[in-house]
């Protein structure tokens, strides 16, 4: 008995004294661990522990003009950083004395040397692992710094960090700076950057990294053999001509300017292939003026005037009547269910009937929109005509109801009602309004679209911004012109309308008469549209515009320009927004040489004898290798190293010239070189006054010779 109550006291004793205890002190412990101490010691895992692969940014592709300069390119800068814990201690204190100096002179350059020193021996002591050293620099910066005494042993064993980051630039600063456009975080992209997104911005690498702080999310690469390299973007070659986009920010930052505006754009489009090679976007901010939204693209409204082509195009095209067949104007005025419609012309107040070339010369609002009226209005639907349904289908024709896909975000659809829709509230007086440019909606390059199909003579092309993609210099993908509509009317209409814009320019009452110059032809149309307005009671502004061509002869260029809420200098469309497109065609006329006739494209005329260089008199194989190189051809073969050079009817003939050498020969005729080779080859002394040839010496031919003084006069 006593033998058990010992064993049983032992067992107490061991379990109460020491294994409860234990066990007690071990929970205690976990729960201090994982409740108390928890956020520490994960965040201290973390910092020891915590691996994984990290992101690294790829170079993004740049942006060029037509002509090759750069529009948006990546330069690369590096942020540098300290691990002062990675270096062993023999490498740290055998090189803190040179690192201190190197980055007291160089790099901290608020620090003395013993100050560097010092602030190198506390961060030695200290914890931080991402030390900063320097930011933004450059390259070659870069190199520099890290061939340092220390961080010369590389980012493990010298604790030297760069850290790559790229800046998007602009070498042409604000130049077409919309059109180029932006990707930024939490912004939505913009322009060719954010539309070529995916082939600008390649595909990033990855690294196995550790985090070298708990409190910060920063990460140091564990090994350079585990770098996945990231693949850099490709290039964008854009269709922009730098020069045209200059002349074009340029004349239209004078006009919004003068005109106190609210914004303008310009656009200008290669007739042939519809690559468009400038794009202003110009917008009041409180800074000045910037390009802060692509109006072009992006804003649809109510085009005026310019819209009357189109209405006029699908008459035409029906063959309802020609250019030269009259209409009623109505003497400016007339009524549409109670609604007025008034022309803005003085010419129109005197008369009430001209044929259709004269209404689109001066604009006359109610000539077109009556005319519409008559051959697509309710009449003629009720006697089993289309109506207006056949006018909305010219439209469509003519491609107005579509977009054009242009390679920017963010363009605005057209709006083009359908006939008789409740739903687009088609009433009596849509019709007529439409056919003047109201009730309906484009934007400017849309409408410029159609305009450049005119100059094109009824092909429609695709606007496009980008001609290639390349990569390392070298062509991936290649984008070429693409055609809409082959022929968007027939070419007898299409002819017709060419010769009513040119008419507008021509005209002595044209709308874009003072606007003429003799120095090459173009073609076009004004427009003045009233904006935010309430039919009768209220205008909030105007928007004028001009849309048009040239040369008118051989189109190769369309723009379009368009003026919103100018405020003072007027507010027509000839008069805002036509000066502009005019300063834009004069300037590209001057520097673009393909625009200039070529002056000697005929084949030469032969030379009449009179015409020709002769009597010259010179050595033979000058004159063969003068006129080899002027591709003249020359016949004779004299047997004298000197020679005369006669013309014979449309010929040139070689023919001998002999000089004697006892006596003073005649140099008249000749060149300052061959006439002093040859009488100095006699022992004469030479002196001359004037140049050019010799026309008289002073020494007659076939005097002996006796080593005078001889004097030529040249002229």
């Amino acid at each position: 008995m006593d033998i058990k109550n010992e064993v049983l006291y032992r067992v107490y004793f061991l379990l109460f004294g020491i294994i409860v205890p234990v066990a007690i002190a071990l929970i205690y412990r976990t729960v201090q661990i994982s409740y108390v101490e928890g956020d520490d010691w994960r965040r201290e895992g973390e910092y020891i522990y915590n691996k994984g692969m990290q992101p690294l940014e790829a170079d993004r592709g740049n942006i060029l003009s037509a002509n090759g300069e750069l529009l948006a390119t990546s330069i690369p800068y590096f942020d540098l950083y300290f691990d002062p814990q990675a270096p062993a201690e023999e490498d740290f204190n055998e090189q803190l004395d040179t690192l201190a100096h190197c980055l007291a002179y160089y790099v901290l350059e608020d620090y003395t040397v013993g100050g560097a020193r010092e602030y190198l021996l506390q961060l030695r002591d200290g914890r931080d692992r991402h030390v900063r050293l320097k930011s933004k620099v450059s390259y070659a910066e870069k190199k520099f710094i890290e061939d340092f005494p220390l961080f010369n042993l590389g980012r493990n064993r010298g604790g030297f960090i760069a850290e790559k980051r790229n800046e998007r630039k602009r070498p042409f600063g604000i130049l077409a700076q919309r059109t180029i456009g932006y990707v930024r975080d939490e912004a939505k992209p913009v322009g060719l950057e954010g539309y070529f997104n995916e082939e600008l911005g390649g595909h990033p690498g990855q690294q196995i990294m550790i985090k070298v702080d708990p409190d910060k999310d920063l990460w140091m690469p564990v090994d350079d053999l585990t770098v996945i390299e990231p693949e850099s973007g490709n290039d964008l070659v854009t269709t922009l001509d730098i020069d045209i986009q200059d002349i074009a920010e340029n004349a239209l930052r004078r006009a919004v300017n003068v005109h106190d505006a609210e914004w303008g754009t310009a656009v200008v489009m290669e007739v042939e292939t519809g690559a468009v090679r400038a794009i202003a976007n110009l917008g009041r901010t409180k800074k000045g003026w910037w390009e802060t939204y692509n109006y072009a693209v992006g804003t649809a409204s109510e085009p005026g005037s310019t819209f009357k082509a189109a209405s006029v195009l699908a008459l035409l095209e029906d063959g309802f009547l020609t250019i030269d067949d009259s209409i009623r104007i109505y003497n400016g005025k007339a009524e549409f269910y109670e609604e007025q419609m008034e022309d803005a012309s003085p010419y129109s107040y005197r008369l009430d009937t001209l044929p259709l070339r004269d209404a689109f010369e001066i604009s006359s609002n109610v000539g077109i929109a009556k005319t519409v009226e008559q051959f697509y209005g309710s009449k003629t639907r009720q006697n089993g005509n289309e109506g207006a349904a056949r006018f909305v289908k010219r439209l469509k024709q003519f491609h107005l109801d579509q977009p054009i896909g242009i390679e920017i975000l963010g363009e605005a659809n057209p709006l083009i009602k359908e006939a008789y829709s409740e739903k687009m509230k088609w009433s009596g007086t849509t019709l007529p309004w439409m056919s003047i440019g109201y009730e309906l909606r484009l934007t400017p390059l849309q409408l410029l679209t159609f305009y450049n199909a005119v100059a094109n003579d009824g092909e429609m092309m695709r606007p496009y911004l980008v001609s290639e993609i390349q990569r390392f210099g070298k062509t991936v993908e290649r984008n070429y012109p693409t055609v809409i509509n082959r022929r968007i009317a027939s070419r007898k209409a299409i002819e017709q309308l060419q010769e009513l814009l040119e008419i507008v320019v021509e005209g002595e009452r044209g709308t874009a008469h003072e606007l003429y110059t003799d120095k090459y032809r173009f073609a076009g149309k004004t427009g003045t549209a009233q904006v935010n307005y309430k039919r009768g009671t209220y205008i909030g502004g105007h928007q004028a515009s001009f849309v048009g061509y040239f040369p008118a002869d051989e189109p190769k260029y369309s723009c379009i320009v368009v003026i919103n809420k100018p405020r003072r200098g007027g507010f027509y469309g000839g008069d805002v927004a036509g000066p502009v497109f005019r300063e834009i065609a004069d300037n590209i006329h001057r520097i673009k040489v393909d625009l200039h006739p070529v002056m000697n494209e005929a084949p030469a005329r032969p030379l009449a004898a009179e015409e020709m260089p002769g009597m010259n008199i010179g050595h033979q194989a000058d004159f063969r290798k003068a006129l080899a190189y002027l591709g003249m051809p020359v016949y004779g073969n004299p047997e004298t190293a000197v020679s005369v050079l006669r013309p014979h009817a449309d010929s040139l003939m070689l023919e001998r010239r002999t000089l004697p050498e006892e006596v003073v020969p005649n140099v008249i005729g000749m060149g300052l070189r061959d006439a002093l080779h040859v009488l100095e080859n006699r022992n004469l002394k030479v002196a001359v006054e004037g140049v050019g040839k010799v026309r008289r010496q002073s020494i007659r031919p076939n005097t002996p010779t006796n080593g005078q003084q001889i004097k030529l006069y040249l002229r």
